[in-house]
């Protein structure tokens, strides 16, 4: 098991409805629905990713997370997910909005770019990073808004998000003590619990 659903799967309840955006070939549905029998849907534009969507068992619409969300009613779902896609949005904004409406809560991950090997990187390059966990360069990226555990957090108080719990983690998915105490500067990927304030 990834460590990373390790976290995720702590904060799904067993038979809960479970909404994936962007769930990619569906494996962490098809986890989660295995160890948590839960009753789930995915959302997936890529063609291919459908196909194994399909073939993992995993219940999948194909659909634009850019365009609306309004299909889904208010509170349909317990938990809403959305990891590694947020910076590939248009708009995140508005679909942490619609993820909140749809769901009662979410679990939201992302790639921290304010973490050290960043900063690092273009400190000593003057060019925005490449590596083993972000391979692409700044012009054929898939990241259109790059995102940090602050700015993050401060959306969060923005919006009025609730957030239930936080947590990061390196680019193999551990933690530790001291990416606790400074996680925007140590953290390469943030996960994150979040709710409605009622």
């Amino acid at each position: 098991m990834r460590p990373d659903w390790e976290i995720i799967q702590q904060w799904i309840e067993p038979n809960s409805r479970v909404l994936d955006l962007g769930c990619g070939d569906g494996s962490l549905l098809h986890f989660l629905k295995t160890t948590k029998n839960i009753h789930e849907i995915g959302l997936e534009i890529d063609d291919n990713n459908i196909l194994q969507c399909i073939e993992n068992g995993v219940n999948v619409i194909e659909q634009n997370l850019d365009r609306s969300l309004s299909n889904f009613q208010s509170n349909s779902f317990d938990t809403v997910l959305l990891t590694q896609t947020l910076q590939a949005l248009s708009k995140p904004d508005v679909l942490i909005d619609e993820m909140l409406r749809i769901g009662k809560n979410g679990i939201v991950t992302f790639p921290n770019f304010g973490n050290w090997k960043s900063r690092l990187y273009l400190l000593n390059k003057g060019r925005m990073p490449v590596s083993k966990f972000m391979p692409h360069a700044w012009y054929n990226t898939p990241n259109i808004h790059f995102c940090t555990v602050k700015d993050f957090d401060a959306l969060c108080v923005e919006k009025n998000i609730k957030v239930l719990t936080r947590t990061v983690v390196d680019s193999q998915h551990r933690s530790s003590w001291y990416m606790k105490i400074w996680p925007n500067l140590l953290g390469e990927i943030a996960v994150y619990h979040i709710s409605k304030y009622q």
